[in-house]
């Protein structure tokens, strides 16, 4: 299994108790989905190696695990790893709920201006997700927030929005300002 076929579920962050538990901190915004959680992948040396485990406890987005047929030494020798798991694990979402890989590659339709572009990325900065959208060779740079997602269509791949008054002209402006 490959990083690319696979979602960050967490990290291992330190050992819990004498019994060789460990504490994960899971990345996602519905941790109980993942309460009856049997095994992830733990990245090594940047290889994803399949670990076993059972919940012990979940509170919250921590989970103390008792990983299987691996010593209290070797478990704590994993905090510190991202886990992963694959794609096909994450929950389905609908409506204008979406993951970022998933919408990259869509057509991206503004109310106001129209095909403005596809959405080459999603760039997750802590402060603030934004859509990266390529039109041309122009980056256009755009706020992740639900006042600017209007639709998500899985379907037909595209994404409808209203951008802020103004901003997608800012970045055309200098297209036209460079020639």
């Amino acid at each position: 299994m490959n990083i690319e076929e696979c979602f960050y579920l967490g990290k291992v962050t330190k050992p819990w108790g004498v019994k060789g538990q460990v504490v994960l901190f899971l990345d996602v915004d519905a941790p109980e989905d993942y309460a009856e959680l049997d095994s992830a992948f733990v990245e090594v040396k940047g290889k994803l190696v399949p670990y076993f485990f059972h919940v012990d406890q979940l509170n919250g987005n921590k989970a103390i695990v008792t990983f299987e047929e691996i010593s209290a030494e070797q478990a704590a020798a994993l905090c510190g790893h991202s886990l992963y798991l694959p794609l096909d694990l994450l929950p389905k979402l609908e409506g204008n709920k979406f993951y970022f890989h998933e919408v990259v590659g869509f057509s991206v339709i503004d109310s106001e201006k129209g095909n403005i572009g596809t959405l080459a990325q999603v760039i997750d900065y802590p402060a603030q997700p934004l859509f990266q959208v390529m039109k041309n060779e122009v980056e256009i740079l755009i706020p992740v927030i639900d006042e600017v997602i209007d639709k998500v269509d899985r379907e037909k791949k595209t994404l409808y929005i209203t951008a802020p008054k103004g901003l997608i002209d800012l970045y055309l402006e200098n297209i036209n300002t460079e020639c």
